[in-house]
């Protein structure tokens, strides 16, 4: 059974920051592309960052890029996204998720390259 299990939300300040952790379970790890997803009150979920299996490729959005950096340890099947610099517009719930198929490497951004999901993590950043 895969799991997602997203923590490291909260309550910020605008300027401050805070890291997301998300560990994963259920299928070989480190053979999976990963990926931040959020969504705002009143959006569509849109796509934040990936990372591939092998962490060779990268990809931000551009709201997040910058500012935003996604990273993966293996040993210890997790993910983690550093949120500096936060921005009220960057309140959401964040999702981790994992992609469908191993040793991928194309971009990321899809939904539909994503079949496991977590439950989600409050992110909310006041001014």
């Amino acid at each position: 059974q895969v799991q997602l299990v997203e923590s490291g939300g909260g309550l910020v300040q605008a300027g401050g920051s805070l890291r997301l952790s998300c560990v994963a379970s259920g299928r070989t790890f480190s053979n999976l592309g990963m990926a931040w997803f959020r969504q705002a009150p009143g959006k569509e979920r849109e796509f934040a960052a990936g990372i591939n299996w092998d962490a060779h490729r990268i990809d931000y959005a551009d709201s997040v890029k910058g500012r935003f950096t996604i990273s993966r340890d293996n040993a210890k099947n997790t993910i983690y996204l550093q949120m500096n610099s936060l921005k009220p517009e960057d309140t959401a719930v964040y999702y981790c998720a994992q992609r469908s198929l191993p040793f991928t490497s194309d971009h990321s951004s899809a939904e539909s390259n994503y079949d496991y999901w977590g439950q989600g993590t409050q992110v909310t950043v006041s001014s």
